[in-house]
């Protein structure tokens, strides 16, 4: 009997983050808040932007592709740097670097100053994603991996819910220029924190240079590439509906610019909802003795296929449908998002993470690019949405394939250093 009623405490004990592990992973959800904020202003900001700088539509386009071309780039530049030398400072560096990028736009006259703005940011959220999965790796047990990556999900969702939402209204009263300012501060307090609460006794270790497999050897696993198609395919469908979905809504539904607003504000808090409730539960269940590979391809694997019922929104009349089909499907993201990561921690170790983390979003981050790109030149031949959204479904069953048949059992690589 004694067992029973101590067997929930138990659980809940080794799932439980303590207060230092809860600040961190608070944290770093904070800056993946301020990241999606940062990066996704200046999509908020273009008609604005458009008439001041008197830019045409073509340079538009640059800047919102700019971002990625560093962005991407630079993961594997930023991964091999946070498992070689502390990885707290390292991801303090890029925040400061994406802070000083975005307050420096609201100065910006020109479409060439404006454009390095958005590849110095590019280069500084690089740093990102890596450091996070170094820091999750090392710090947190596979007990509790899931609700620190759900936290860190969570957080990247209420980015463009919160622009969508409030960041309009805040542009519309203060100016363009002045959010920008302002944005480029407020993220800029996020450092005095952090330097307060990074885990710095732990991390000593990391400040001499530690030997690493070499990009080539993480290349050679099966799962290597099973984690980049995946994420590419969870890719494509959010920078679908972040950079579309507003357009969608508008002028093939209809909406009015509030209801738009709304119903794109709701869908990506569902994200946020769902990835925070999946990882709980995520967590729950390997301490309760779910296999590790079953639960992480559960929930990876499961989120991109109800995702894949997005075809039916370009299919059904009915408005509200069409609106509760998206936030059913942004919901699927988050089941998704709140355990994609964890399954590259496990696979990677401590020592990896920030390296294996940096390709797989290298090859995750081209989704930026083909994405709105695609669906653009698509429209544009047809007329409609219809088959940009029966692209992104299939996309998305691709993905789901890959987390559950391209990635192989989640435990810890061997590698050949190791071996030796």
């Amino acid at each position: 009997m004694s067992e029973a009623v101590n067997a929930p405490d138990a659980m809940e004990a080794r799932t439980t983050l303590a207060p230092g592990l809860s600040r961190i992973a608070i944290l770093m959800a904070l800056s993946a808040f301020l990241n999606y904020v940062d990066r996704g202003n200046l999509s908020l900001a273009a008609p604005l932007i458009q008439g001041d700088l008197g830019l045409s539509v073509y340079q538009l386009g640059i800047l919102f592709s700019s971002f990625f071309w560093t962005y991407a780039l630079f993961q594997i530049v930023s991964g091999w740097l946070v498992d070689w030398t502390d990885v707290n400072w390292v991801l303090a560096l890029g925040v400061l670097l994406w802070s000083a990028a975005t307050f420096g736009t609201g100065f910006i006259h020109g479409f060439k100053l404006l454009l390095v703005m958005r590849l110095i940011l590019g280069v500084g959220e690089s740093v990102s994603y890596p450091s996070y999965s170094k820091i999750i790796a090392r710090h947190f047990s596979e007990f509790q991996r899931g609700r620190a990556n759900s936290l860190i999900s969570a957080g990247q969702a209420c980015g463009p819910a919160f622009g969508t939402l409030l960041g309009g209204m805040l542009m519309a009263r203060i100016g363009w220029r002045l959010f920008f300012i302002a944005l480029g501060v407020a993220s800029s307090f996020w450092l005095f924190p952090w330097l307060r609460s990074m885990p710095r006794a732990a991390d000593r270790a990391q400040t001499k240079a530690v030997q690493t497999p070499a990009i080539f050897e993480i290349l050679e696993h099966r799962s290597a590439w099973g984690t980049f198609a995946g994420l590419f395919c969870y890719n494509y469908l959010s920078y679908f509906l972040i950079t579309w979905l507003p357009f969608y809504l508008v002028h093939e539904r209809h909406f009015s610019i509030p209801a738009m607003s709304l119903v794109t504000g709701v869908a990506f808090l569902a994200t946020a909802v769902s990835a925070t409730i999946c990882g709980w539960a995520s967590d729950r269940w390997i301490a309760a003795g779910g296999h590790v590979t079953l639960v992480r391809k559960t929930f990876t694997g499961a989120g991109p296929l109800i995702a894949s019922l997005i075809v039916l929104v370009s299919v059904v009349e009915d408005h509200r449908v069409a609106a509760g089909l998206l936030i059913l499907v942004c919901a699927a993201m988050g089941v998704c998002s709140s355990n994609l990561w964890a399954v590259t921690q496990t696979l990677a170790g401590a020592e990896t993470a920030g390296k294996w983390t940096g390709l797989q979003n290298c090859f995750g981050n081209f989704a930026g690019i083909i994405a709105p790109a695609l669906t653009g030149l698509v429209v544009q031949q047809t007329g409609r949405f219809f088959w940009a959204f029966v692209i992104t479904g299939a996309v998305s069953l691709l993905g789901s394939a890959a987390w559950i048949f391209g990635v192989g059992p989640l435990k810890a690589v061997p590698w050949r250093m190791q071996r030796a």
